[in-house]
Order: structure tokens, then sequence, then C-alpha cells
């Protein structure tokens, strides 16, 4: 073998080694997880919504979605359901792999949206009623989430607001005729309100655009107390509604704690935090390809919150029998 033949077979052999060790380094350079696209689609604020969606972020890092692993699109209605379908419809040409809904409203503007792409809804009181999903067992193939039970809490929370103001007699209800929900939990409101010998005043809010007008209303009806529904209009504006009431001497109770910290006299319900930990572990789930999807979760955790400050600038002694079972807040 001559020293050119021996020089070049050499060379010819490094060259296929180096070949055969970029192989594998190549398809590792090509194989890394897929950067997933979250779309989140909410009938309220950024602002309104920062601290739940925080918690939601946060639920995913501990599942293994840090920086890079996922996309979140975001858009929000601003308290008006109209704008819901195109920002639903928006997502959908994004091609997101799931969607996260938050309100009645937006679950089923996602709903109407698509039936392909996974859907998984928060704040939902009564997904059945509301004609989201037949059955919370065995929901359909693209749509999921965690429920609120607002419609079950109805006659509860009617009761606990009784049980803060005794002299409760009147009390007027803000709620949103066009939100699905909030129409059940009006029903059971007017059901339980005759057991209690409550007489209801209702007082519609369907944008922020009505606000001024209902909480006028309200001032001038005469009304004890206000049962405030939860919804996109009053979750976005719970500060400046509960102002309002306080300012004017009206004692309110509300779904969630949320809306106490804002000012709300007392709020009963389920952990709206909670429930947006646990669907960022439905999304893990569906993002992994669960299929079926996961039945519809009910709440695991509700609190009784007081807002002693709101008690006091309304001249209010709630009941001891009351203050001992609830959370009072700073």
């Amino acid at each position: 073998m001559t020293t050119e033949f021996a020089g070049l077979r050499r060379r010819r052999q490094l060259i296929a080694t180096v070949a055969l060790l970029a192989v594998p380094l190549m398809a590792s350079a090509q194989v890394g997880p897929k950067t997933a696209t979250i779309g989140f689609l909410s009938g309220s604020s950024a602002s309104a919504q920062s601290a739940v969606v925080a918690a939601f972020k946060e639920r995913l890092a501990e599942l293994g979605y840090g920086p890079g692993r996922y996309v979140l699109e975001t858009r929000y209605a601003e308290g008006y359901d109209a704008r819901l379908p195109e920002l639903a419809s928006d997502l959908v040409r994004l091609k997101s792999d799931v969607i996260l809904t938050v309100s009645p409203p937006a679950a089923l503007a996602a709903a109407r949206a698509t039936s392909t792409i996974p859907i998984v809804f928060v704040g939902v009181g009564d997904p059945v009623g509301s004609g989201l999903i037949p059955n919370p067992a065995h929901p359909p193939r693209n749509i999921t989430g965690v429920t609120l039970l607002a419609v079950e809490l109805a006659a509860k929370r009617l009761e606990l607001l009784k049980e803060a103001v005794p002299r409760a007699a009147r009390v007027g209800i803000i709620w949103n005729p066009n939100n699905p929900v909030n129409v059940l939990e009006f029903k059971e409101a007017q059901a339980a309100a005759a057991q209690l010998g409550i007489t209801v005043v209702p007082f519609e809010l369907r944008s922020p655009d009505e606000i001024d007008t209902v909480l006028a209303s309200a001032k001038r009806t005469g009304v004890d107390a206000v049962w405030m529904m939860s919804s996109p209009v009053t979750f976005q504006n719970r500060q400046r509604i509960t102002g309002y009431l306080v300012q004017n001497g009206l004692p309110a109770i509300c779904a969630l704690r949320e809306y106490a910290v804002a000012g709300c006299l007392v709020s009963y319900g389920p952990s709206y935090v909670d429930h947006f930990r646990r669907a960022a572990a439905m999304i893990d789930k569906v993002l992994k390809g669960a299929t079926p999807l996961p039945p519809v979760e009910q709440p695991t955790q509700f609190e009784l919150v007081v807002n002693p400050k709101t008690a006091a600038a309304l001249g209010l002694t709630v009941p001891q029998r009351l203050l001992v079972r609830a959370e009072l807040l700073d």
C-alpha cells in the first residue's frame, strides 16, 4: 500500500467517524419539547385577573413549563361579551394547542368557534345548565374544566347575607341577564328569597357602560343590601362597585374572595386561585395527549370571608356566630 493511498484511506475513515458522531448531535438538536401555544380567552381584563393568571403560570412552571415551553396568547373582552366570538376565532386562527376560557360567555364563544381544539374552562358556575356540556363526568371530545358551583350556592349566599345583615328585607341583585349562569343563579335566588322572607330587587348590568346607572338605581330604590353576582363586568370593576356601595351604606355579599378584598362585606365560594392552578394541571394533561379529556372537576375548597374594614365603614356589627366561621381580612 502506497503512502499516498494510506493517507487517503485515513482521511476517509476520519470523515466517516465525524459523520457518525454528528448524527446523534443533529438528532438531539432536532428533538426537543414543542413550544405549546395556549390561548387564553377572558370576558374580563388583564389587570383584573393578574393575580389568578400569575397563579396559573406558577402552576405551569411547577409542571415543567418554563420559559420557552409555551406561549400564552391572551385575549380580553374588557367586560363586553359581544367581543368574545371574534376573539375566540382569532385564537382558533392562531392554531392554539389548547384554549383556556374564563366565564360562561367566553367558554360558549370558544365552543362555537372550534370543535377540535381542546377547551379548558374556569369561572363557569353550571356548565350543564348553561348549555356548554351535556355531562360533567363524560365531557364532549374537546371541552372540560373546573366548575364554580355558582347555582348550587345561590341560596347559601342569600342566607349568609341575611345572617350578616339581619335587617335586610329588600335585597338588590346585580346580575347580567346575558350571562347564562347569572340567569340560573337569579332563579335560585328568587326561590330562596321567598323562604327567607326577602324581597328581591333586580338590577341588570350587561356592560361597563351601565355601571353608573345601575348603582344610582340601587341607591334610589332603597334596598337594604346587595348581592353582586360574579360576571366579567363585576369582576373587572369590583373595586369601583364595592366602593360605591360602601359609600352609600349598602352591605354586599359576593361570590369570591377577590370581591371581599375589593370591599365586599362577605364573600362565599370556591377558591378562584385554586381553579386556575387546577386548570393548569388539566392543560398539562391535554398537551400530553390525554384521550378522552379529564372529566369536569368540582370545587374542593370553599372560603367564607368577611371584610372587617367594610363592616366598620358601614357601621355594622357582624354577628359573632358568623365571624367564628369566617376568615377575617386584615
